[in-house]
């Protein structure tokens, strides 16, 4: 598929139809850094804690092409259930869908001190031009966030693409850096939630392919030099994966 760069932009920033607010993303009270898991999870339960493991298991979203994400909303239903069941089978755990000492322990390791994780770091999606997540269409603190549920995801992605290295080319863009660049006006990038990734050795179809199965609602076509992921659908945006399901 061979569409234009500025139809490609139109497209990425597309709202639902009739839609014409921007939906603000449900934030934590404050980002964990090094987050202390004080109980063991299970379906039924909620709360700030259910929020967190939802966010770091969001990458697990499917086993195969789907477009399924899962809730951040706190109650552990059962896309929480099989998302976590996914997370513990690729990681060698138990499955048993309960996240006790092992499991957390797991999810802990993902984690850097400063709540990035273990194969990203925030610098990794700041703009390419300030080094800040000032500027875009949410404030810093909100754009910093979607960056690290972005990272959770990417580090599911990683973990499906045999642990290959994926460099982020662009990831949060203020309002002026995305417009000297041709962005779409209502670009995910703007938010905090989009990635641009290349993973060398790896086909672009892969990325994608695999990207279908991670919670990602905005997938770029493949043919192009780069893979475009974005979480659209936490801001109320429809579901766009462009090469269609693969």
């Amino acid at each position: 598929m061979n569409l234009s760069m500025s139809r490609r932009a139109m497209l990425r920033g597309a709202l639902v139809a009739g839609a014409g607010a921007v939906l603000a993303p449900t934030l934590l009270a404050g980002t964990a850094q090094a987050y202390t898991w004080s109980r063991t999870l299970k379906q039924g339960m909620n709360g700030a804690d259910v929020t967190e493991l939802q966010i770091r298991v969001a990458g697990w979203a499917a086993s195969s092409a789907s477009q399924t994400r899962v809730s951040v909303d706190g109650d552990f239903g059962p896309g929480t259930d099989a998302a976590v069941k996914r997370f513990q089978a690729a990681y060698g755990l138990l499955v048993d869908g309960e996240v006790g000492a092992n499991t957390q322990a797991k999810l802990n390791s993902l984690e850097q001190s400063d709540g990035s994780t273990t194969h990203f770091n925030f610098s990794d999606f700041t703009d390419r031009v300030s080094g800040t997540f000032n500027g875009g269409k949410v404030s810093a603190a909100t754009a910093k966030e979607n960056a690290r549920r972005c990272m959770y995801k990417l580090e599911a992605l990683r973990k499906k693409l045999g642990d290959k290295p994926i460099t982020v080319n662009s990831g949060f863009r203020s309002i002026q850096h995305n417009a000297d660049i041709g962005g779409a006006s209502d670009s995910m990038h703007l938010y905090g939630t989009a990635a641009d990734l290349d993973v060398p050795g790896v086909a672009n179809k892969t990325v994608y392919e695999k990207a279908e199965t991670c919670g990602f609602s905005g997938l770029e076509t493949y043919n192009t030099d780069h893979q475009h992921v974005d979480s659209r659908a936490d801001l109320g945006r429809a579901w766009w994966w462009e090469n269609g399901t693969v």
